[in-house]
């Protein structure tokens, strides 16, 4: 038996207002699928098994949701509690605190689900309802007390009378339950009410025969809000952009223009790092100390290592090492790792190649799998060919070599240590350490051919 918490996560909604073929709670909040932030809140609050109950777009919220997660099947879609009930085999024998989550909840913090928590805990009751005062209160169960402001039980709206409307306190859809008393009372739940369905909100009638409901309000009602259409998908994602660039700026990391940048929930950035407008940071991107970032650069699932800098530039699935300068107008796509101090100019690309300290592709260059030895330095118009149509084919150049504008250097090919390859060379075979490759045509003058040329097309007067 296990006396412990655990989370189970409502999320068989099919989502029609979202007007996508995608599951609402697969929709991403700061990079991150609606339900997964709901599954990392309950975690870091304590639970050690969540259940996240699904639908008819069971895959897709199983694949959001994340491997770590059980899942259970409401096969007909017949109301929370009915939902809440598929759960109840995935859990076992577990006899300790379930709490109970809106999967499509994506602003609920760790610290709002601990509280409630506390509150359940601190109480001793058999079930704890959070609560909320929001401006509009349309369509939310209100919370019906006594005189004593003792709790009696939740309206739901197209239930409510006249009277009941009027109240301000409602239901924010998060609860915690003594496990074997929640299992007890939805084994009683009926549908006589306006919608016909089994509500989750109807066992607290049946609990309150049987002990203390408790109630916690929250002062962060935005945390609650569920996403519904692409309107709140929108506001959910300002509202996580502001919480995750305030968390930065607070932690040391200078933000220019908060309004026009993006930063993803996973992405971590240290301190003094300077993040210039227009620049989106995206999946597990990680930036050190003191870099600068923009503006107008995406980094996505990147390491920029300290001192670094990305200037206009598109980082992708690679490592950029200390004090190495990328941009203004580079890309580096997958597998490309800067060693440090190395220079990447504008209108420069990297594919899936390693590029030595200290070396530099400073313009106009395309480097795919290579390998660039330490101080190497490749001139400008500088192109690999690595593709033969069929195939990719692997260059290394040495530490130190230097190649000259315009070369074309064809894979596979190996350029020595300390070797030179002439401007305008095509390279097709290997060049040795310290040698001179030059691969041209012979240039030729031809004296007076330009005057001889413009006197033939002089035209008659």
């Amino acid at each position: 038996m296990d006396f412990g918490i655990a989370a189970v996560i409502l999320a068989a909604g099919e989502g029609k207002r979202m007007r996508s073929q995608l599951v609402k709670t697969a929709h991403l909040v700061a990079g991150v699928p609606i339900v997964r932030h709901v599954v990392r809140a309950a975690a870091a609050a304590g639970a050690h098994t969540t259940v996240v109950v699904v639908g008819k777009d069971a895959a897709a919220v199983r694949e959001a949701a994340g491997p770590e997660c059980r899942f259970a099947v409401q096969a007909e879609r017949l109301g929370t509690g009915h939902a809440c009930q598929q759960a109840e085999q995935a859990l076992g024998d577990f006899v300790g605190t379930v709490l109970v989550l809106c999967g499509d909840a994506p602003l609920i913090t760790p610290a709002t689900l601990t509280r409630l928590l506390d509150a359940h805990h601190n109480l001793g009751a058999l079930a704890t309802i959070l609560t909320a005062r929001p401006k509009d209160i349309r369509g939310l169960g209100r919370i019906k007390r006594d005189d004593q402001g003792n709790f009696l039980g939740i309206i739901e709206e197209r239930d409510a009378a006249e009277h009941e409307l009027a109240i301000g306190e409602v239901n924010a859809g998060f609860y915690c339950f003594s496990a074997r008393h929640l299992w007890t009372a939805l084994a009683k739940l009926n549908n006589s009410n306006a919608q016909g369905e089994y509500l989750l909100t109807d066992v607290f009638t049946e609990l309150l025969e049987q002990g203390p409901i408790g109630t916690l309000e929250t002062p962060y009602w935005e945390e609650t809000i569920g996403i519904n259409d692409r309107v709140w998908l929108a506001k959910a994602e300002r509202a996580w952009q502001e919480r995750k660039q305030l968390d930065l700026m607070r932690r040391g990391v200078t933000i220019v223009a908060p309004e026009t940048t993006y930063i993803e929930a996973d992405v971590e950035i240290l301190e003094d790092t300077v993040v210039w407008p227009h620049t989106l940071l995206r999946g597990s991107t990680r930036i050190g100390r003191n870099c600068e970032i923009g503006p107008s650069s995406v980094i996505d699932d990147s390491t920029i290592h300290d001192d670094a800098a990305v200037i206009h530039s598109v980082v992708t699935e690679s490592c950029v090492g200390r004090g190495a300068r990328v941009g203004p107008f580079a890309h580096l796509r997958p597998q490309s790792e800067l060693g440090e101090q190395v220079r990447i100019g504008n209108f420069v690309e990297i594919k899936k190649s390693t590029i030595g300290a200290g070396a530099k592709v400073s313009h106009l260059a395309y480097v795919g799998d290579a390998c660039v030895g330490k101080r190497a330095n490749l001139g400008a118009g500088t192109i690999v060919v690595n593709y033969d149509g069929q195939n990719k084919h692997e260059t290394i150049i040495g530490d130190g070599a230097f190649v000259g504008c315009n070369a074309n250097l064809v894979a596979p090919v190996k350029i020595g240590e300390d070797a030179f390859v002439a401007a305008g060379s095509t390279i097709t075979r290997d060049v040795p350490p310290g040698a001179l490759a030059v691969s041209r045509a012979r240039q030729e003058n031809k004296e007076g051919w330009a005057r001889r040329r413009k006197s033939r097309h002089i035209p008659e007067s």
